[in-house]
């Protein structure tokens, strides 16, 4: 009976040192690092198995592929369900991240900035040229895509807002313009509802439009309200708004960086020297900062402002003080 007991006991043993010797094999063979001194982006096809998958890794030296591997899905099914896509290996990360990582979908995230100031055109190449996106549009497609929204002013200037966007490997164009349509719709929608009370604007649109021409009229973040509040005035007492950047907006891919008085004197829907009000649509994309500042301008007298050379300007309440500043600061500018 005693050697019986002794025989289980040393089975007992043995089973349980294989065990613990397989675990610890299982565990070192996923914790080993990734074999790699840089970023890697690793992808993975659709209909790629789980053994497949470690060949892959194999193959291309990220990691070292063994039996050991082969188990640790008997122990951790989820491992198996793997999903395509396109996924961030970083030097020295474990394989289990990796696979964990894949099972769950986590793929690489990229980026792309879309700047304020810019207009539209500059942005759809700037997404169309991405090396991961997919899908570029072209102006027919734009053309379809706005007709689809009725968008006011039948352009997509102004309607996509600054930001930078995450997105996954092949993501088509048209996703990332519309998710910076839709955060765009939501910001107007949040300012309409706490915008300052008596602007003249009659919809969202027009403050849109607003936002656009402070966007281009200054750079210096303390001084948006107030461009916006000399605008509102000049607004609320038919003046016009006389901003050059609507010129250039109107001459398009024909400026040549010179803005003559020919140009000034040239009617165009929008030149603000020439027509009242708004230009029919945005000139540029704005900010959020600019689009703040277009539905809360700064409570002012103001009506002009003048640069003064170093990217801030010089307010004015009478034309005369404005004619003073222009002399001062435009002549230092020319000597």
């Amino acid at each position: 009976m005693k050697r019986i007991l002794v025989v289980i006991l040393v089975i007992v043993m043995l089973v349980l040192s294989v065990a613990f010797y397989s675990m610890n094999a299982i565990s070192q063979a996923l914790l080993q690092p990734a074999q790699i001194t840089s970023e890697h982006s690793f992808v993975v096809e659709r209909g790629t198995s789980y053994y497949q998958l470690l060949t892959r890794l194999s193959e291309t030296e990220l990691y070292d592929n063994s039996v050991w591997l082969k188990l640790a899905v008997k122990l951790e099914p989820a491992l198996a369900n793997i999903k395509a896509g396109t996924y961030l290996i970083r030097p020295a990360q474990p394989l289990e991240q990796t696979l964990n990582d894949i099972a769950a979908g986590r793929e690489q995230q990229f980026s792309i900035t879309l700047v304020e100031g810019l207009i539209f055109t500059d942005w759809l190449a700037q997404l169309n040229k991405h090396p991961h996106t997919i899908n570029p549009m072209n102006e027919q497609s734009v053309q379809r895509w706005i007709a689809e929204r009725q968008l006011p002013g039948n352009s997509m200037e102004g309607w996509l807002l600054a930001d930078t966007y995450l997105f996954t490997a092949h993501t088509p164009v048209v996703s990332i313009i519309e998710r910076a349509h839709s955060s765009m719709q939501t910001l107007l929608s949040e300012l309409w509802s706490t915008r300052f009370p008596g602007l003249p604007y009659e919809e969202p649109y027009e403050a849109l439009i607003m936002a656009s021409i402070i966007e281009k009229e200054t750079g210096v973040a303390h001084e948006r309200e107030h461009i916006a509040g000399v605008f509102v005035n000049r607004l609320h007492q038919n003046m016009r708004l006389q901003t050059d950047p609507t010129v250039i907006y109107g001459i398009g891919e024909a400026f040549d960086g010179n803005l003559t008085r020919q140009h000034l004197r040239t009617t165009t829907p929008y030149n603000t020297y020439r027509i009242n009000g708004l230009p029919p649509t945005p000139i540029a994309m704005p900010g959020e900062a600019s689009l703040r500042a277009a539905f809360n301008p700064l409570v002012t007298d103001d009506l002009y402002f003048v640069s003064k050379g170093d990217g801030t300007h010089f307010f004015s309440e009478t034309l005369e003080q404005h004619n003073q500043a222009v002399r001062q600061y435009q002549l230092n500018q020319n000597r």
